[in-house]
Formats: structure tokens, sequence, C-alpha cells
């Protein structure tokens, strides 16, 4: 008689990788995601989210209003955690000085929005 070793490869999940981006990168992947929010009228507010917790995000917050003259604020969420809002659109702008000041590099930085 012949044995035959199989093995068996788990079922497929497409949605695995959303799951482990929008949990925080279980994959060792963290994504710092910059979003733009449409107020009302001409008014916008940025929106970043995902930065390591060990950071101090009062003197990051400081440095980018500083940087783009804007007035901006920290807002703690249940899911997603410390969330940092600046006033208009500043998407650009953010993921430049990150990158620049060496929070984030430019691959873990994802631009939403427009």
């Amino acid at each position: 008689m012949v044995e035959i070793d199989a093995q068996i490869q788990p079922p497929f999940d497409p949605f695995v990788d959303i799951e482990q981006d929008f949990v925080g990168g279980v994959g060792g992947r963290d994504y710092v995601h910059i979003r733009i929010q449409q107020r009302n009228g001409r008014k916008s507010l940025t929106t970043i989210q995902g930065l390591r917790k060990e950071l101090s995000y009062e003197k990051i917050l400081k440095d980018l209003k500083k940087e783009f003259c804007c007035n901006g604020t920290i807002v703690q969420d249940k899911e997603l955690g410390k969330v940092i809002q600046l006033q208009g659109d500043q998407r650009k702008n953010s993921s430049t000085f990150l990158t620049g000041v060496g929070v984030v590099k430019r691959d873990q930085i994802k631009i939403h929005g427009f």
C-alpha cells in the first residue's frame, strides 16, 4: 500500500489584507493614512491616523501647525486611536513633512481622497 503525504492549504481569504491594514498592520506593515473630509462649502479637514503610539502627537501637531499656518487638534477615537486633524487640504504637505522629518517612510503612507 502507498502512503500519500498531502498538505491541505487553508482556504484563500481575499479580504485578509484589508483587515490587517485596518487593524494596524498585523503583518508588520503599519500604514499612516492621510485623508481629507469635506466640511461645508469649500472648507475641508485633513486627518492623519496610524502613527506609532510611542511618538509625541502633541509635538508633531505643533510642528505641523507652525509649518502650514493652520489650526489642528488631536482626537481620541475608540477604534482608530489618536487621530490628528488639520484645517484645510494638507495631504501632500503633511506627507512630505512626515517623510522629511523621518517619522515614517514614503512607502508607509497612503493618501486618500478626491
